[in-house]
């Protein structure tokens, strides 16, 4: 089997030891090409040429910002946009497949999968599934034309988010003590000033004055030293995808909240809390501009994102 291996180096517990072990082990079994990724957006581009020219598995090893890059690499050539809006094929069992070894902090994408968080195990489960020849079809979201593999959000988070990354350029490790500090004075920056949404989904009302919106493609929203943040406990790749917003953000609204976010099974719930768990699309208005996330990563601003699901539009090994 032709395969790509595409790794950050930058990534944060990717080494260059822990990579050479990895590549030698996968192509021992695989027809293996290595590259290391040198700019934003090196790996999106890289796989939707080795797709194009042919490769059937392309393990990407890295944190969840290298995997959306190659899952987008990935759906790219199957995807086709025209007057009517992006229409992309489904994957089937010929359609090449995603593997993903963690080295990454967090690794959402990978452990909502079931994978091993060390990567030698994730490694030799990678070769085992291969063998078994099993795989399994996942759903995506999809935000204007960038396709994300299990969170993303307007306002909050996406400060957060676009804060941690200009730590990271000034040198600063993106630990998750950076992210809790970070997103506790983003939360008093937005509590003195908070932004006002209007949430759409199909069949509902529109909802106004949301000041707070996560969109999931997956269960748990993400992890924070080890313990899963539960958004949307009954999101799942297969059931299309969650909201979870908030109507205010006081602090007897947020201290309840996270107690529940942060419980073993998880069930936010109250008056302030607006939570769906399966549905195809979510919109997301804002009269002034607000920092937009996919998968942890900080696309810029807008006003009117739709978050659509799209099912069995990508094929991993697991």
């Amino acid at each position: 089997m032709r395969a790509l291996l595409v790794v950050n180096p930058r990534a944060t517990s990717t080494t260059p030891a822990g990579r050479d072990v990895l590549a030698h082990a996968l192509a021992s079994e695989l027809k293996l090409d290595v590259l290391q990724t040198a700019y934003r957006g090196h790996a999106a581009e890289a796989t939707a040429e080795a797709v194009a020219a042919g490769i059937e598995l392309v393990v990407a090893l890295g944190g969840d910002g290298t995997v959306n890059e190659v899952v987008n690499g990935l759906v790219r050539h199957r995807t086709r946009a025209d007057g009517s809006g992006i229409d992309v094929t489904p994957a089937d069992a010929g359609t090449p497949a995603l593997a993903v070894v963690p080295g990454g902090s967090a690794n959402v994408f990978a452990r909502a999968l079931g994978m091993p968080r060390d990567p030698v195990e994730a490694t030799g489960a990678i070769l085992a599934a291969l063998e078994a020849r099993r795989s399994r079809l996942v759903g995506l979201g999809r935000a204007d034309d960038r396709w994300f593999t299990f969170n993303a959000g307007l306002g909050w988070d996406a400060d957060v988010v676009a804060a941690v990354e200009r730590a990271r350029a000034d040198g600063r490790e993106a630990s998750p003590g950076r992210y809790f500090r970070t997103a506790f004075s983003e939360y008093v920056r937005q509590r003195r000033n908070p932004p006002s949404m209007t949430v759409e989904i199909p069949g509902a009302a529109p909802v106004e004055d949301v000041r707070m919106a996560f969109v999931s493609n997956t269960d748990p929203w993400t992890y924070l030293n080890g313990r899963a943040v539960r958004t949307n406990p009954g999101a799942s790749f297969s059931g299309g995808l969650a909201l979870f917003a908030l109507r205010h953000l006081g602090l007897p609204t947020i201290a309840h909240t996270l107690t529940h976010l942060l419980a073993r099974e998880g069930n936010p719930h109250g008056r302030n809390v607006l939570r769906q768990d399966a549905v195809p699309l979510v919109r997301i208005r804002s009269a002034e501009p607000l920092a937009l996330q996919l998968d942890g990563d900080h696309l810029g601003s807008r006003t009117d994102v739709e978050f659509v699901s799209v099912p069995d539009v990508l094929r991993v090994v697991v």
